[in-house]
């Protein structure tokens, strides 16, 4: 790490805790969804501001800017997520959502308020560090086609040599973290089939083509595909998440729409479940009689760590946490993350920081439910700001 002392950044984090639950609670109230976080964008600016940061709007729902540190030296960003999800809150906090239907369920209020906190830290020890942070405040992780995209289009990681990043974990208890040199995340594709048959009365389905029926036999064969379809040493998920058909009880629906997504690690996989759910919808409609739309979108990539930002991650967070509290072979996860994205144009890594209860289990991400320890977000302050200082040593 540069000439700043882990204890001198622990002290700092930790004079910044009322703060953080501060900014995060803050977030948490005001909630705004994908690609309409105009507010959280003024607001974060403002924070900036107040440290004496310049703020760059890309767009009105992003923010950018860079801390400089001494002369020369590398440029390392460092990215949070700001959108929150269409979820009705029922968590009973006393800073619950203010916005009905609109939730931070997933923890990035939290990772906001922490990339403030780094903010924060690495100026208050400017001078004494060389190089350039970026921050990146990104809009839209949770609605494909995502923000990352867009920032990158827009320059974000221009000059940048090496990105980092995390997530809270509820999965994991609050001191805690876990990442690996390697796939993190899945490719997190969503598909969209709709059976056309033909109507009649529920008392004659001979004169109709059951489109319930035709899409009742896609559920279950669909399910196929993954458990006699793909390697059983390849991992992949194909989840048919909502069914909508019908209109009375007595009468043969004309339609079925079914929506889901599929997850997978690798290419080759991917590729091979497209091809085998576009001929089994192909195949079933046509023994039936009835017509059929499939429309399957690639979402984001596989989220796939580089070894040596990975290791030094991985040592702050060892630092921070203690040695036994950081699993660097995490097992990989089926969920996915755009950060994949900048990952795909630059060398980096992304963490996982445990949020969940030290003793039992909390509420997964996305549930109405879903809260994080707070005592989290100094701990996320700390390894980023240690693991940036770090790649900016060791480009310099």
């Amino acid at each position: 790490m540069a000439a700043i002392a882990e204890q001198e950044i622990a002290r700092a984090a930790e004079r910044m805790r009322d703060e953080l639950v501060a900014w995060r609670r803050h977030l948490h109230r005001h909630p705004e969804l994908s690609f309409q976080e105009e507010e959280t964008g003024r607001w974060v600016a403002g924070q900036l501001a107040a440290l004496g940061v310049e703020a760059r709007r890309p767009w009105a729902t992003a923010v950018v800017a860079d801390l400089e540190g001494g002369e020369g030296g590398p440029t390392v960003a460092i990215r949070a997520d700001m959108d929150a999800l269409p979820v009705s809150e029922e968590t009973g906090l006393e800073f619950a959502s203010e916005r009905p239907g609109v939730m931070h369920a997933c923890g990035h209020d939290g990772h906001t308020a922490i990339l403030l906190g780094v903010a924060r830290l690495l100026a208050s020890f400017r001078g004494r560090w060389r190089g350039r942070v970026r921050l990146l405040f990104q809009p839209a992780e949770e609605k494909i086609p995502g923000g990352a995209l867009g920032l990158i289009e827009h320059g974000a990681l221009d000059g940048v040599e090496r990105v980092i990043g995390l997530h809270l974990w509820s999965n994991l208890p609050v001191g805690k973290a876990g990442l690996n040199p390697g796939v993190l995340m899945a490719n997190a594709d969503d598909f969209r089939i709709v059976v056309r048959g033909r109507g009649g009365h529920g008392s004659a389905p001979h004169q109709a083509v059951d489109a319930v029926w035709v899409g009742a036999q896609l559920v279950v064969a669909l399910q196929g595909i993954v458990s006699r379809g793909v390697d059983p040493l390849q991992p992949a998920v194909l989840t048919v998440g909502t069914f909508h058909a019908g209109f009375n009880f007595n009468v043969i629906a004309p339609a079925a729409e079914m929506t889901g997504t599929v997850r997978t690690f690798d290419e080759a996989t991917r590729e091979e479940v497209i091809r085998r759910m576009r001929s089994l919808v192909e195949h079933t409609c046509a023994a039936a009689g009835a017509d059929y739309e499939f429309e399957y979108n690639r979402g984001y990539p596989a989220l796939v760590n580089h070894a040596e930002e990975a290791r030094v991650l991985a040592a702050a967070a060892r630092r921070v946490l203690g040695a036994e509290n950081v699993d660097d072979r995490y097992p990989p996860n089926m969920g996915g993350e755009d950060f994949a994205y900048y990952l795909r144009e630059r060398p980096g890594a992304f963490l996982l920081l445990g949020a969940g209860p030290r003793e039992g289990s909390g509420a997964p991400h996305h549930s109405p439910r879903f809260t994080i320890d707070e005592e989290a977000l100094p701990l996320g302050v700390r390894i980023l700001s240690e693991a940036a200082l770090d790649l900016l040593e060791a480009k310099g």
